[in-house]
């Protein structure tokens, strides 16, 4: 029988030493030797842990990505200022990003580079999520920049992203996922879908520069936030995003569902404007409700999801990371990781009832 494949998103909590060697590291305690020495054991806890779960698909919990899950990859950049968009959240707290103050622009840490570590720690195969072109090109300041237009950022910005991904393929990850969580967002923020479009059309402009067979390995994440409990975009509806969502030339396509008000209505959705080479999976687990769910829970949401979307066509995974802040305790490692267990749990439990129903289920 052919289990229904099932990944997580990315990011873990991290533990609470870890995030006191990142405290004394920026405040001049301890060097980057030292510093790199507990990013190094974190991946492997979290990788050992990832194993405990049954999960098939491991992820190293993004837990080098210093900060946060945008702008990993420019942190330390002499060229940014800390006045960037705000971003407001449902429960009042604002995330902002830094604002691009003069060229060129360049990554300073590459995912690749430190794919290698986690690597080291397993021999299932690692995924790896990246964040979006979409998401860093709203470092670029409103006004245009003096000697640098917007328009050299966004070529520079694509040939960077480009290398990023073929750099993590070229290191052994088994999948690259694209973070897209400013989709949802480009509603809100632009209702008459001009953002969103823009968004759409400058990631393409990266995925179009990859081959059918490495696009079928390439994933994109939809959800609308998720940074200590609270949304950004939970409010905008599903069929404003989706239906450009499905324009990306990925072929995998992880979508937060647990925790939509209305997951059927979404679910039909997703069915109406999937394309036949795309596999949409769908988040059974609520990564900002406390409560964790149980296998059965789970497979009910699978279950519901098989109406809609072929077998064939159909994963599952979580709405999103449990931390992709790194001061997110809202969620400890041990729900994390129950959660996950739930929902290989869960999915196996689905396939089997599936297949019996059905037959086998093919990939």
């Amino acid at each position: 029988m052919m289990l229904l494949p099932t990944e997580a998103i990315g990011s873990i909590p991290r533990s609470p030493e870890l995030m006191q060697a990142q405290r004394q590291f920026d405040e001049g305690k301890i060097d980057s030797a030292a510093m790199e020495a507990s990013y190094e054991e974190a991946i492997e806890q979290t990788i050992r842990a990832f194993e405990a779960t049954g999960s098939p698909i491991l992820s190293d919990g993004e837990q080098r990505k210093t900060h946060n899950f945008v702008t990993y990859s420019v942190e330390g950049a002499k060229n940014l200022a800390p006045d960037g968009l705000e971003i407001p959240f449902q429960d009042g707290h604002v995330r902002r990003l830094p604002r691009l103050t003069a060229g060129p622009f360049h990554f300073l840490l590459n995912a690749y580079k430190t794919f290698s570590t986690a690597k080291r720690f397993t021999t299932l195969p690692l995924k790896q999520s990246i964040i979006s072109i979409s998401a860093l090109s709203l470092l670029y300041p409103a006004e245009s920049l003096p000697d640098y237009s917007r328009e050299e950022f966004l070529n520079d910005l694509v040939d960077e992203q480009e290398r990023e991904i073929r750099g993590c393929f070229e290191a052994g990850a088994y999948k690259v996922q694209i973070d897209f969580t400013e989709g949802r967002l480009a509603v809100k923020l632009d209702p008459s879908g001009g953002l969103l479009n823009a968004f759409i059309e400058l990631n393409n402009r990266v995925l179009a520069r990859f081959s059918e067979e490495e696009r079928a390995l390439i994933g994109i994440h939809t959800c609308p936030g998720a940074d200590h409990d609270s949304t950004h975009s939970a409010d905008v509806d599903y069929a404003e995003l989706l239906p450009s969502l499905f324009e990306l030339k990925a072929g995998n396509f992880y979508i937060a569902m647990a925790g939509e008000a209305n997951p059927e209505r979404a679910l039909k959705i997703v069915a109406r404007y999937l394309k036949p080479n795309q596999r949409a999976f769908i988040g059974v687990i609520d990564v900002i409700d406390p409560n964790i769910e149980t296998p059965e829970e789970v497979c009910q949401r699978v279950l519901l999801a098989a109406r809609y979307i072929p077998l064939e066509q159909l994963g599952t995974t979580d709405d999103c990371g449990f931390s992709p802040f790194c001061d997110d305790v809202s969620t400890t490692r041990e729900t994390a990781f129950a959660k996950i267990r739930a929902r290989v749990l869960g999915t196996a439990m689905a396939a089997e009832q599936l297949t019996s129903k059905q037959g086998v289920l093919h990939e």
